[in-house]
């Protein structure tokens, strides 16, 4: 595959350069992780509400969560001598607890999101074999992340990933900003590749920029390669795959979206997020759920007393194919999806479509 880079971080090499995006509450787990690592991408692990199968999920929310997230990681390593990562949002209150465990087992990379890792365990901090990976929304704060770990760690993060306002879940946007082209990742990368690029000269070494948030074809992956990234994230693609960890009816519901059915929403935590619309959706939309009593405060910044929903119930219904009481995340891109097909299929086609892309690109020069 010599048409197409790889992707160098530190000293742990992916042979293609795509992340599988880190899908919490069950939907990547070792399953899915471990098939895209089986590829030659980095297969990424979502951490949130991973413990939802746990018997004493609802009584022991976090042991639960430490346990499962041992467990996948373990799995995973069974079935993949690549790369796995991952994904741990900030707004978790036990971000820290995860984090530790992901350390504990050697991942490869844990990738931060929902928030600026400011405030980071050591065993993270110090450990030379797990890469940090935060993922940002814009060039400012990358320097304030790089320039906060700096002062307090002695370090800067191994690599950035940055998300745009057609990702998936809960953005890092005002909802007034997600459709501004100002803040499309076409016009955020470049600033936030100079602000990396101003650590790179000082430390003398590479660090990868990695965009996310509606890349959708091999194209779409030369595009971005070309204006300067190192790779790609892309999680959407994935969630049609038959090594997915989602119920079959997840999968469904993005083969069967259209392009209307994918909507902006406001979360229990105060973000807006992207989402497939449905009847849960509708009817808190209309009023008619009420506020409920939080079983788990998983979430520091969720105002559970007036919203109309838990969210992290609502997400795990959904994994289980449960949509009258719950809904499914998903990219901008979302309706484009078809048919499900096998992780192998999905990465051999978006290679293709990048070879033909570079062959273009040469014969119009």
């Amino acid at each position: 595959m010599s048409f197409i880079p790889q992707l160098k971080i530190g000293e742990k090499i992916a042979k293609i350069p795509i992340i599988q995006g880190g899908m919490s509450v069950g939907i990547s787990l070792s399953g899915l992780s471990s098939a895209v690592a089986n590829e030659g991408g980095i297969g990424v692990i979502g951490a949130a509400g991973i413990g939802m199968m746990e018997p004493d999920f609802g009584k022991n929310y976090s042991e639960a969560n430490n346990r499962a997230l041992r467990k996948e990681i373990r799995k995973a390593r069974e079935k993949t001598k690549g790369l796995i990562g991952v994904n741990i949002l900030m707004a978790l209150t036990d971000y820290s607890d995860l984090i530790k465990v992901s350390v504990e087992e050697g991942v490869d990379f844990v990738f931060l999101g929902a928030g600026l890792p400011l405030k980071m365990p050591k065993e993270l901090t110090e450990s030379e074999n797990t890469k940090t990976i935060p993922i940002v929304s814009s060039g400012r704060a990358v320097k304030v992340i790089f320039r906060h770990w700096e002062r307090h760690y002695g370090r800067i993060p191994d690599a950035v990933v940055l998300e745009g306002p057609l990702a998936g879940g809960h953005l890092g946007f005002k909802i007034e900003q997600i459709n501004d082209p100002k803040y499309s990742l076409e016009n955020l990368l470049p600033e936030v590749i100079e602000n990396v690029k101003i650590f790179e000269d000082k430390y003398g070494e590479k660090i990868p920029v990695v965009v996310a948030g509606g890349i959708y074809t091999g194209r779409d992956i030369y595009k971005f390669l070309k204006m300067g990234a190192d790779g790609v994230q892309m999680a959407t693609r994935f969630v049609a795959t038959h090594e997915c960890d989602a119920s079959e009816a997840f999968k469904l519901a993005y083969v069967k979206a259209s392009k209307e059915d994918i909507i902006i929403i406001k979360s229990p935590v105060g973000l807006p997020g992207r989402a497939i619309k449905n009847e849960f959706l509708e009817a808190v939309e209309k009023g008619m759920k009420t506020p409920f009593s939080c079983p788990w405060q998983c979430l520091s910044h969720c105002d559970y007393k007036s919203s109309p929903y838990c969210i992290s119930l609502a997400l795990t219904n959904a994994k289980k194919g449960k949509f009258k009481y719950g809904f499914a995340f998903a990219g901008a891109n979302a309706y484009r999806v078809d048919r499900i097909i096998s992780v192998k299929e999905l990465i051999n086609t978006l290679l293709e479509e990048y070879k033909e892309a570079v062959e273009k690109n040469q014969k119009n020069q």
